[in-house]
């Protein structure tokens, strides 16, 4: 059994909520999630609310969108896991570079440019 001072997502919602004075209609009228929905979270009805959700209620009560993310049971990378994933890339593109010819790096710089043109056309 847990621990009995652990809120439950839809307590957290609830105080985060009434923190900001709001009722659920308010909530309703500033993000578009139904009250119905809404109060389904609240009293733990619903087991996995949609991260969409979540990241809505977040920006409106002014929470940490990782901190409900994990108390809806999803899986949240700590910062230190994301960073450690860039730099294992890093590493291993540094490691890749080592003793190339001048061809090489010449066809490397060209592919990166292509690389770049294609994102910035795609937004």
């Amino acid at each position: 059994m847990g621990d009995s001072k652990e809120l439950s997502l839809g307590r957290v919602l609830k105080d985060l909520r009434e923190a900001k004075m709001l009722s659920l209609r308010d909530v309703e009228r500033e993000k578009a999630i139904s009250n119905a929905y809404l109060s389904q979270l609240e009293k733990d009805s619903i087991e996995k609310p949609s991260p969409h959700i979540l990241y809505k209620l977040a920006e409106l009560y002014g929470a940490s969108y990782d901190y409900l993310m994990q108390k809806a049971g999803y899986f949240v990378p700590t910062q230190q896991q994301r960073g450690g994933r860039k730099q294992q890339v890093r590493s291993f593109a540094l490691s890749a570079l080592e003793n190339l010819s001048r061809e090489e790096e010449e066809a490397l710089v060209e592919y990166l440019a292509f690389l770049r043109t294609r994102s910035r056309k795609k937004k």
